[in-house]
């Protein structure tokens, strides 16, 4: 008889068809609680196989050299490579060069298809652009391109020629955009002419030019054709992709680099300050998308992903880089999965028979939102794998997805880490019993914990500090420009311990949940929580889409909770919702727990990566000044909620 707590047992081919369980023979180990216990005990063991998956160009000659401290660890020190050596020149003259790589959808519906072979043509015409504007290794240079076949070929042409990408949102605004470029002293910014956002054109060189008005480093603005937008052109500094490379066959070698030389910078989303400059190697990101994407999530050489994603989002880079270092196809589609119809990501998925889904909480929440959808028109037959990151479930988004989108017949994944890991801490596998909004383990070499507030690791079933215990090649090697914030934001809690700032649990059976942010903990008379608890009670009246749940300073009980909510279709937002929502956490958790105040907006406000910003969110409702609203999604939605907080009586 199954276990009620387990929604997903993986059928026996399954396993026996995994990557996991080639790895765990080739690993000599009995099962994957073994791996990681051996993976603790002697992390250079493990890390060697996996990074004995990557090409060297010139052999290491140390895996692992900690004499700077374990707070900047040097991966195979002497060695060289370059991740393009795996992602495209390892598939030439293979079947797989002949193989198509991407299939892109725009928002009208063109289609364009390119094999390996011509995603090599196109990175090599990028790459030689490049060296026509004499930027050559270390340099750094911005990628400001919507979800297009060049954001990717534009991140792998820097990567072959040594250069340091730094992926952009592509919705920023100029001030934003400005920021990061000043910051990581970039000297050029790869756009494109513009793009479409829900049936409007937008002009990406528009903003683009304001944001480099000023900046003395910045010398060139590389231009796609992808919009036909009319574009204020500068002469001296704008130059068209096209006229730099023209038609020309175009070959260009790979420059080979330390394996720890440094891929790209990518920014946080800011979800607890100022955004900061992660750092990301060759080596290292290629290490972990091996891990991650292909062991632990088990993507294969037939598989075809679609996981939209903005190229500012890690999950760019991930879908840039895994897709190819694997073999495999991806579907990308330029604009959102609801529009021009609402069903578009359940039409691209069976149109172009995608196996491995990506998708984030936040968006089913939407579909949820919209009745689904339409999902019902379509089978989803080919789908094998669904893999979810971006924040916490609701036990009703997630078991929503299971059972419309998965059909309770596929494995849903969740995914947790961040861009300071290079991926991810946690993930669900293809090899075990699944259960609602929970992760299997820990990724094996990660050497995650969970700790109390004194450092002493916590009993399962107790709430604590996700940490980790070991070094890993995939982490940022510092912040860009700044080893005393490093150090700072992430070991100065626990010695020689990275405190990832996660609330985590392990339960009885060895499963793991993330409970939230430890920024957001919420401690009412005494007892303290996450946000996500109250919020799954919330979501189990089935009257809300989507709540953030936040603790106010309280004379008695130390903090009162608050409660920002968006309300599903049909559902008035009156006192009678107001009541039902108070209900269901006093009955949840008891009357500490009442909340002080149910506030009513259209939306909360999200990070580019969907992420609900609790710390705007709770300045909305003490009336403070926001600080940094770069990384908003939606930047509106902070001035709505102020105003709607300013007249909810808050004490």
């Amino acid at each position: 008889m199954s276990d009620q707590r387990f929604v997903w047992y993986p059928p026996m081919e399954t396993i026996q068809a995994s990557n996991i369980a080639k790895f765990l023979h080739l690993a000599d180990v009995d099962d994957y609680d073994e791996l990681l216990k051996k993976a603790e005990k002697n992390p250079e063991w493990f890390w060697k196989l996996i990074i004995d998956r990557v090409t060297f160009s010139k052999p290491y000659s140390t895996l692992l050299d900690l004499s700077g401290g374990v707070q900047f660890p040097r991966w195979c020190v002497g060695g060289e490579g370059n991740i393009v050596l795996d992602c495209l020149d390892r598939h030439q003259g293979t079947s797989t060069w002949s193989k198509e790589f991407l299939v892109w959808e725009a928002e009208s519906g063109e289609v364009v298809r390119w094999t390996y072979a011509d995603l090599h043509r196109e990175v090599c015409r990028v790459a030689r652009s490049l060296d026509r504007l004499a930027i050559t290794v270390g340099d750094v240079v911005g990628l400001f391109l919507p979800n297009i076949p060049h954001a990717i070929a534009a991140f792998l042409a820097c990567a072959k020629k040594g250069v340091i990408a730094l992926p952009l949102f592509s919705g920023f605004g100029s001030n934003a955009l400005k920021d990061r470029l000043e910051a990581a002293g970039a000297i050029a910014v790869i756009t494109a002419d513009g793009t479409s956002r829900r049936g409007m054109g937008i002009s990406m060189k528009a903003v683009a030019d304001e944001a480099v008005e000023t900046l003395g480093e910045l010398k060139h603005v590389i231009v796609v054709r992808n919009a036909d937008i009319d574009v204020v052109w500068n002469s001296g500094r704008d130059h068209w992709l096209d006229d730099l490379v023209g038609d020309e066959s175009i070959e260009c070698s790979t420059v080979h680099l330390a394996a720890d030389a440094p891929l790209m910078l990518m920014y946080t989303s800011g979800t607890s300050g100022k955004p900061k400059g992660t750092v990301h190697t060759h080596l290292g990101f290629a290490t972990k998308m091996l891990l991650d994407v292909g062991l632990v999530m088990d993507l294969k050489a037939t598989d075809r992903m679609l996981w939209m994603s903005d190229m500012g989002w890690l999950v760019g880079p991930i879908v840039a880089a895994a897709v190819p270092l694997h073999g495999a196809s991806v579907v990308l589609a330029e604009g959102g999965p609801d529009y021009p119809d609402e069903d578009r990501m359940w039409r691209l998925i069976d149109d172009h028979t995608v196996t491995f889904l990506g998708l984030a909480p936040t968006l089913a929440r939407s579909f949820i939102r919209n009745d689904g959808s339409q999902i019902e028109k379509y089978s989803l037959t080919s789908l094998r794998v669904c893999v979810s990151t971006g924040e916490v479930w609701t036990p009703e988004a997630w078991l929503w997805t299971f059972e419309n989108v998965c059909k309770k017949k596929i494995p849903l994944l969740n995914y947790s880490g961040g861009t300071e890991i290079g991926g991810g801490i946690l993930c669900g596998t293809v090899i075990h019993p699944i259960k609602p909004c929970a992760f299997t383990r820990p990724i094996p070499g990660m050497g995650a914990r969970i700790f109390d507030e004194s450092g002493k690791q916590v009993l399962r079933g107790e709430v604590g500090e996700l940490v980790l215990t070991s070094p890993s090649p995939g982490r940022t090697r510092s912040l860009w420009r700044s080893d005393d914030t490093y150090l700072d934001a992430y070991w100065s809690t626990y010695p020689g311990v990275w405190r990832h700032g996660d609330w985590a649990v392990e339960d009885s059976d060895g499963w793991w949940e993330i409970t939230g942010r430890s920024d957001d903990i919420l401690k009412i008379a005494g007892k303290r929580t996450g946000p996500s608890e109250i919020e799954a009670l919330i979501a189990g009246t089935g009257l809300v889409v989507e709540s953030a749940v936040i603790g106010l300073p309280d004379p008695v009980k130390g903090q009162a909770v608050v409660c920002v909510v968006t309300v599903k279709r049909g559902v008035v937002a009156d006192k009678v919702t107001q009541n039902a929502l108070v209900r269901a956490v006093v009955k949840g958790l008891g009357p500490p727990f009442k909340p002080q105040a149910i506030i009513f907006v259209d939306e909360l406000p999200k990070t580019r990566n969907m992420k609900v910003m609790r710390r705007l969110v709770r300045a909305a409702c003490l009336g403070h000044e926001p600080g940094d609203l770069s990384a908003l999604v939606n930047p509106d939605a902070f001035g709505l909620l102020r105003d709607a907080a300013a007249t909810a009586n808050l004490k």
